[in-house]
């Protein structure tokens, strides 16, 4: 994967976190965050940043990394 894939995937991630800020707390927050990565992000997609999470993670926020961390639970 490119370095301009995992941004692209990594700025994905951050954009729905702050659409779904309005959910409540941080775990409500990557819940659906981590529910919407499943439902609509291709196979691939998902295994580049859980791939990406567990190796290095250091361009991660900490909510993206905690809806990555749901995302490979439920995966």
């Amino acid at each position: 994967m490119s370095d301009q894939q995992l941004t692209n995937l990594i700025k994905m991630i951050d954009q729905i976190i702050a659409n779904n800020l309005h959910h409540g707390d941080d775990d409500q927050v990557t819940d659906v965050a981590a529910g919407h990565l499943q439902k609509f992000w291709a196979r691939s997609m998902k295994q580049q940043v859980i791939a990406y999470a567990n190796s290095e993670g250091a361009e991660l926020s900490p909510l993206a990394q905690k809806t990555i961390a749901k995302l490979q639970a439920v995966s």
